[in-house]
């Protein structure tokens, strides 16, 4: 039995009236190009910071100018508590704590100490690693990019962080050199950039 090889039509693909077209769809069928974004957050690294204390609390436990001066560096549940038997004491031990947090990369915005305060017989600092950007610095930074940002960059303040969207990837770049060289007293990073 001679079985013939099967043959499509030649019509096949071609657009014949009548038939749907195939192909390339129109140009008000192609889906708008989305809004280019970045985040603006201020996070510390949780993990770098008890470094930084236990790095500090090794050096003030060694050096000889802290010897019997009492002077201790530790975790008060999420602040820093600093002890020591004078007021420049207790100011030397802030300072070994921020040379470390610097050594580990975390800028001295994230840390905000407050002044040496007598308790008994010894002088206490009580410091707080800032995470997040609060609401007040939220609309520093929303302020600063609506008036001196580029035109079309939006901006939108979502809990402790910002959204920035432009149609233009050089302008997001512009807010992000802008932010830069204002004078915050927050720590700015640039994540999630879409």
């Amino acid at each position: 039995m001679h079985v013939a090889a099967w043959r499509q039509p030649e019509t096949v693909g071609r657009n014949l009236p009548g038939t749907p077209r195939r192909g390339i769809p129109s140009a008000t069928k192609l889906p708008r190009m989305a809004d280019s974004s970045f985040d603006i957050v201020s996070k510390v690294d949780h993990q770098e910071a008890e470094n930084a204390l236990n790095q500090a609390r090794k050096e003030i436990e060694q050096r000889y100018d802290f010897k019997g001066t009492g002077a201790s560096v530790e975790w008060s549940g999420e602040s820093v508590l600093i002890k020591a038997s004078t007021e420049e004491r207790a100011k030397a031990v802030l300072d070994v704590f921020q040379s470390k947090l610097i050594k580990r990369g975390i800028s001295l915005k994230s840390l905000e100490s407050g002044e040496p305060f007598a308790s008994g017989k010894e002088y206490r600092i009580v410091s707080t690693i800032k995470d997040g950007i609060s609401s007040e610095n939220a609309k520093k930074i929303s302020k600063i990019i609506r008036d001196e940002g580029p035109k079309g960059v939006k901006s939108q303040i979502q809990g402790d962080e910002l959204r920035v969207q432009s149609k233009s990837r050089d302008d997001l770049q512009e807010v992000q050199r802008l932010l830069k060289a204002a004078d915050l007293e927050v720590d700015l990073q640039f994540v999630n950039y879409r």
